[in-house]
């Protein structure tokens, strides 16, 4: 994943599949972007673990945290175990 300056971010990967798109931070996988009309989900325990992690979650979402917990509530995107 790269920062806002444009290098590579220590500890933070996006992996593209041919189902979609990962975000993981560390060892955990945070969040999953289909390519198809599926919702995005959210790993349950993962998705708002620390500020490193809600800081490049909103990279990958591409919206802020009051939005995301918006899309939550609203069932719009999907609370998930992403780390089985």
């Amino acid at each position: 994943m790269l920062g806002r300056t444009g290098r590579p971010v220590a500890n933070q990967f996006l992996i593209f599949t041919k189902e979609g798109t990962y975000f993981q931070s560390y060892k955990s996988i945070i969040a999953f972007k289909p390519n198809d009309d599926r919702r995005i989900q959210l790993d349950s325990y993962y998705w708002d673990y620390s500020t490193t992690t809600g800081k490049y979650r909103n990279d990958f979402l591409g919206e802020g945290i009051a939005d995301t917990r918006a899309k939550i509530e609203s069932k719009e995107y999907y609370l998930t175990n992403l780390n089985k």
